[in-house]
C-alpha cells in the first residue's frame, strides 16, 4: 500500500510503498477514506510522544471501510462504514471495565502506539469495543474530522466540564479543537467566548456560535477582559491550544468555582506551564484534563449531528491529497489554516 513515513523526527516524511497490514484475531483492517492532519501528528513527528517507534505512519482520525476481519471479531464485517476513537481501549484492564476506555491502562493509539492512517489501510485493534458505524448520512471527510478533534471536545464541554445552559465558556484557540468545543457549548445552550490571535479564526468563532471574541494578540490582560465579558468570569474554560499562555489564562479568567478543561497537548518545551495555584485554591477551581472519547460515548454526539444540532462538516477547512499531506503535517505548528484539514484522496 501507499503510506507516508517518516524515519527520523523532524525530517521530511516521504511517500513509500510498505506491506499491506493483516488485522489481529481482535481487529480488522479499514480501507481509509478519509484522515484528518492534526497538530497530535506534528507534536509526534517532531519526537513528542515517547510511544512512536520509527520508521512510522502518522494519522489518527479517520474514517473509512471494513477491508478485512480478525476471526474473532463478531460485530464487524467487511464493507462496513467505521471511524474510531484516536484512544483505543484493550478491554480487560480496570479502566476499561469501568467504561472509560479513553485512559486504559494499555491503550492502543493509530498513529503513535502502532501505524497511523496516512495511508491506503489502517490495521485497527480490539474491534468489537473500539469501532463506531458511521450512518450513511455522514460522509467520510466529516466522519474522519471527529475522531480527535471533535469527540476530544465533546467530551470536555459535556462530559468533563458538566457545561449547561447559560453559563458562560472561554475557549482559548480556535483552530480544529476549539471551534469544535464553540460549536459544541453553543449548542447545549451556553454563552461562548473565544479567544485567538487571528481575526480571521474569531470571525469563524462567531460563525459557529461565539457570543463574543477576544483578540490576545490585541488585548494586553486576556483574563480580565473575559472577566469584564461575562461579568465575573467563566463557568468553564478550555484551553483548546496547549500553550503555557493559554493554560494560564483559562485558568485565570474562571468565576470561583469554575472549571479549566485542559484539551490541547502539553509536550516539550511546554509540558511544565505556570498555574495561579493561590487562585485554584482560594475559589476552589477545577482543574480537568480531556482525553479523547470512548466509542460508546458517540452515541450521544451523533444523534446531536442526526438532529442538526451539530454540524461538523462546517469545522473542514479544505481537503487534500496524501501526497499534500505531508507540508499540511510539518506546518500544523504555524497555524495558518482555518478550520480542519482532511485527506480525501489517497
Amino acid at each position: 500500500m501507499k503510506a507516508v513515513v517518516y524515519e527520523a523526527f523532524s525530517t521530511p516524511p516521504r511517500i513509500m510503498t510498505v506491506p499491506d497490514p493483516t488485522p489481529e484475531a481482535h481487529g480488522v483492517v479499514v480501507k481509509v477514506m478519509a484522515t484528518g492532519v492534526c497538530r497530535s501528528d506534528w507534536h509526534g513527528w517532531v519526537g513528542h510522544d515517547a510511544d512512536i517507534q520509527l520508521p512510522h505512519v502518522p494519522g489518527h482520525e479517520l474514517a473509512g471501510i471494513v477491508e478485512a476481519v480478525g476471526k474473532n471479531v463478531t460485530t464487524w464485517k467487511i464493507g462496513d462504514r467505521v471511524t474510531v476513537p484516536f484512544v483505543g481501549g484493550c478491554g480487560a484492564c480496570p479502566e476499561c471495565h469501568s467504561g472509560n476506555h479513553q485512559v486504559c491502562d494499555r491503550q492502543f493509539q493509530p498513529g503513535f502506539t502502532h501505524w497511523g492512517s496516512f495511508a491506503q489501510y489502517v490495521a485497527l485493534h480490539q474491534a468489537d469495543i473500539n469501532l463506531v458505524r458511521l450512518p450513511d448520512t455522514l460522509d467520510f471527510a466529516t466522519a474522519a474530522s471527529l475522531g480527535c478533534r471533535f469527540v476530544t471536545s465533546f467530551r470536555a464541554v459535556v462530559d468533563q466540564g458538566k457545561t449547561s445552559a447559560g453559563q458562560w465558556v472561554a475557549v482559548h484557540g480556535c483552530g480544529g479543537v476549539g471551534l469544535s468545543a464553540i460549536m459544541i457549548a453553543n449548542a447545549v445552550g451556553a454563552n461562548v467566548v473565544a479567544i485567538d490571535i487571528s481575526d480571521e479564526k474569531l470571525a469563524l468563532a462567531r460563525a459557529l456560535g461565539a457570543v463574543a471574541t477576544v483578540n490576545a494578540a490585541q488585548t494586553p490582560q486576556v483574563a480580565e477582559a473575559v472577566i469584564e465579558i461575562t461579568r465575573g468570569g467563566a463557568h468553564v474554560s478550555l484551553d483548546a491550544l496547549g500553550h503555557p499562555a493559554t493554560c494560564f489564562n483559562s485558568i485565570s479568567n474562571l468565576r470561583k468555582r469554575g472549571k479549566h478543561v485542559q484539551v490541547g497537548l502539553m509536550l516539550g518545551d511546554h509540558s511544565a506551564p505556570a498555574i495561579p495555584m493561590s487562585r485554584v485554591i482560594a475559589q476552589e477551581l477545577e482543574i480537568l484534563g480531556s482525553h479523547g472519547m470512548q466509542a460508546h460515548r458517540y452515541d450521544a454526539m451523533m444523534a446531536m449531528i442526526r438532529s442538526g444540532k451539530l454540524a461538523p462538516e462546517k469545522l473542514i477547512g479544505k481537503t487534500i491529497t496524501l501526497e499534500q499531506s505531508i507540508d499540511a503535517l510539518m506546518s500544523m505548528d504555524k497555524f495558518e489554516v482555518a478550520g480542519v484539514t482532511v485527506v480525501t484522496e489517497f
